[in-house]
């Protein structure tokens, strides 16, 4: 599978609250909207030494989050990984930036929910980054292990998994080429100290997932690097 790890800032959707609150369908809100001040480059970690996703130019738009650093402020990228940006160098604007919900599934073959709730909830799942990693956990703001993780999510889309990565991993539609994963299916890793699946994230889009890790301490995304194709045994649809 090849990755693209080139990471391009979304495009945006901008709505202020009232607008959001006509809509028929609640959206889901991504972030507030930014203005870079300045040439400003966004980084993998709060720190300038780490590896830079996106150098923004100045006047350009960009979806905000806030972090527990105040020095630092939180940028959605396209692939919905959270980058990093130094935060007097953004202006902060009243404005929501959404994106569709997701929908109750309809049943569709094998599919486990529609494209559009598989996407959403992917998206949906980065809210919870710094949710603490707890073995057995099914709590998303206070601890939550993997397959949990992935359970509670398409648990919120009517979807109902089993508990664990390994029963989950029989559960839709098998993806044979990994070249075709789309946002919002699941992935399963093989634990070789268990000698069985013992992990499990959601596919976020060029090449990025979202997961509950024990070795990052919690809710995090990373990268399908060659490390992580060599434990990946299945994909459900």
């Amino acid at each position: 599978m090849r990755v693209n790890s080139k990471a391009v800032l979304i495009a945006i959707t901008v709505a202020t609250t009232a607008f959001s609150s006509a809509q028929s369908a609640p959206n889901v809100t991504l972030g507030k909207l930014g203005q870079a001040l300045e040439s400003i480059k966004i980084y993998s970690r709060m720190s300038t030494k780490s590896r830079v996703y996106y150098s923004a130019k100045p006047y350009e738009y960009l979806i905000i989050r806030s972090t527990k650093d105040s020095n630092w402020i939180g940028v959605v990228m396209r692939t919905g990984v959270l980058g990093y940006a130094q935060a007097d160098a953004i202006a902060r604007l009243p404005y929501d930036v959404t994106t569709e919900s997701a929908e109750k599934p309809t049943a569709s073959g094998r599919d486990v929910g529609s494209s559009t709730s598989r996407g959403a909830i992917a998206q949906y799942g980065l809210r919870y980054q710094g949710t603490p990693y707890v073995w057995g956990g099914n709590d998303l703001n206070k601890g939550i292990d993997c397959s949990g993780f992935v359970k509670q999510l398409f648990g919120k889309i009517g979807v109902s998994l089993p508990r664990t990565a390994s029963e989950q991993a029989l559960v839709g539609k098998p993806i044979r080429n990994y070249e075709e994963l789309q946002p919002g299916d699941r992935l399963y890793f093989w634990e070789k100290k268990r000698n069985k699946i013992g992990h499990t994230g959601i596919y976020l889009g060029n090449g990025y997932f979202v997961h509950s890790s024990r070795g990052k301490g919690g809710v995090s995304t990373d990268i399908l690097t060659e490390k992580w194709q060599r434990i990946l045994v299945a994909a459900r649809r």
